[in-house]
């Protein structure tokens, strides 16, 4: 049945990203340094689901933050074809500048920057700005399938080729991971479910590595909870004073 060979891939998966943790031990180093010497750490994903899976979670650490932003021009005249922008269209460049004018994003960072593909020229632009501002980039991507697509980026570079660390989500070309008799293409795609995994692993190197320094990393309530409102602005407040 394909819904046993769905959780059997998952499965499989699952043991794939476990054999790789050596670089989310790296990653935790980053973040550890960063922390506990007034920097942050932020999270911007292109994808489905890391910019909100990691972010103001129950269980989750309060210190990490989530990095938006977005230049959309929403008007159609139904008369006119819609022309999509061209690649490496430099206004989003200039978008991209302004983040790093807001005071958020600081020298000793940490920024993950998420991109299945790594394709995209505004993700190339965003990792590549940061290091010039002095952040540290780690990169989430799929290894299988970014040198196998052609960046849109003017440098012609992907994003695992601009970030100072990678983490492969072990999703698959083309990011299905099963082939199904009478579908065109594979289905049940994995990077979601591999850089959730992944990022989360992440987070417990974190956990253990403060610890193991004697330090509390804090970490989010259930708003749920009795007095649940009241539980996250205590720890939020928290990490305003020490910054982790």
């Amino acid at each position: 049945m394909l819904i046993d060979r769905y959780f059997d891939t998952l499965r499989a998966k699952i043991d794939e990203i476990a054999a790789d943790t050596a670089p989310m031990a790296q990653a935790a180093e980053l973040c550890v340094a960063a922390l506990t010497h007034g920097g942050a750490v932020h999270v911007f994903d292109s994808g489905h689901l890391v910019s909100h899976e990691l972010i103001r979670r129950a269980g989750g650490l309060v210190a990490l933050n989530r990095l938006a932003f977005g230049l959309n021009v929403d008007h159609q005249v139904p008369s006119r074809e819609r022309v999509p922008p061209e690649p490496g269209n430099t206004l989003a460049f200039g978008y991209i500048e302004h983040i790093f004018s807001t005071n958020q994003l600081r020298e000793g960072d940490v920024l993950f920057v998420g991109s299945v593909s790594g394709k995209s020229a505004n993700v190339v632009e965003l990792a590549q700005q940061a290091r010039r501002h002095g952040l540290t980039v780690i990169a989430i991507t799929a290894m299988a399938y970014s040198p196998k697509v052609a960046s849109t980026h003017p440098s012609g570079m992907h994003l695992y080729e601009s970030a100072d660390l990678v983490l492969d989500n072990h999703a698959d070309y083309g990011d299905g991971a099963l082939e199904v008799e009478g579908l065109d293409y594979p289905v049940f795609p994995m990077s979601g479910f591999g850089a959730v995994a992944v990022l989360w692993g992440v987070v417990a190197c974190i956990i253990e590595k403060m610890l193991a320094q004697g330090l509390k990393p804090t970490v989010y309530p259930s708003v749920n909870r009795p007095s649940g409102a009241a539980l996250v602005a205590e720890v939020e407040d928290e990490v305003r004073r020490k910054g982790y």
